[in-house]
Formats: C-alpha cells, sequence, structure tokens
C-alpha cells in the first residue's frame, strides 16, 4: 500500500487514542471533581449526559483504534515480528476495550435505568474510568519504548 494510507492508518490509531485516553482522563480527573458544585439532581443530570456522549464517542472510536492496530501489526510482518512493546500496547488495549465494555454494560446501565442514581454507582464507574486513562498511559509509554530513544 502507498505511504500516505499507511500515514492515514497511524494518523486515525493516534487520534483515536487521543481521544479514549483524554476523555477518560478528562472524566475521572477533571469532570467528576467539578461536579460537586451542583446539588444532586443536577450532578446527575451532568454527568450522565456527560458520560452518554462520552461512550457513544468510545463506542465508535475504539473498534477504528483496534482496527487499526491490526492492520499496522500485519503490515509490519505480524504478531511474531513486532517487538515486545507492540505485543504490550495490543493487550493493553484488549485491557482497555474490555473496562469501556464493563462500564457500558454495568454501572452505566445501572445509573441510566434508575430514578434516582446512587453516588456509589458513579464511583464505580470512576475507579473503572481511573482505570482505561491508566491502561492508556501506560500503552503511550509502551509507544514511546518501542522507539528506541
Amino acid at each position: 500500500m502507498p505511504h500516505i494510507l499507511w500515514s492515514l492508518i497511524l494518523t486515525l490509531h493516534i487520534a483515536g487514542m487521543t481521544v479514549w485516553v483524554g476523555g477518560a482522563t478528562y472524566a475521572a480527573l477533571i469532570l467528576r471533581p467539578s461536579l460537586t458544585l451542583l446539588d444532586g439532581a443536577q450532578r446527575n443530570a451532568v454527568h450522565l449526559l456527560t458520560l452518554k456522549k462520552f461512550l457513544r464517542v468510545v463506542w465508535h472510536v475504539m473498534p477504528i483504534v483496534l482496527v487499526t492496530g491490526w492492520l499496522m501489526i500485519l503490515h509490519e510482518g505480524g504478531f511474531a515480528v513486532v517487538p515486545w512493546t507492540t505485543n504490550a500496547m495490543q493487550l493493553l488495549g484488549l485491557l482497555m476495550a474490555a473496562l469501556f465494555l464493563r462500564i457500558v454494560f454495568g454501572p452505566y446501565q445501572t445509573a441510566r435505568r434508575a430514578l434516582r442514581p446512587q453516588q456509589k454507582t458513579f464511583d464505580s464507574i470512576r475507579t473503572l474510568v481511573l482505570g482505561v486513562a491508566a491502561l492508556g498511559l501506560l500503552t503511550i509509554l509502551c509507544a514511546s519504548m518501542g522507539h528506541g530513544f
């Protein structure tokens, strides 16, 4: 394939990871503490709306990131040929996807369906989102290590 196509695939991959990891970091470290300024009903409404929008974006970004990663691995010769850091990124990406699915089908659904979501449900979501952000940071570290600086 032409060089420009692989550049576009890499761009999609990096942009997707930026949205995913940056959004998780924002949701866990900035949004959640800022919501304490609102009363309970407003806090829940803003939190649920923000989560809905973020999770919808990640629902579309996540497969793009995984597929572009696999395409680049195949382009380099397959899983057996790429450095260990690339295989580590693959594992961390799959763990991030699993945590994302746990959030969507677990506590987020509970909060979304509740008339008055409990604080512990949002705490559970925050813990899982922090896990996604931490795994994303480790993924970025692996990507940096893979270039041998």
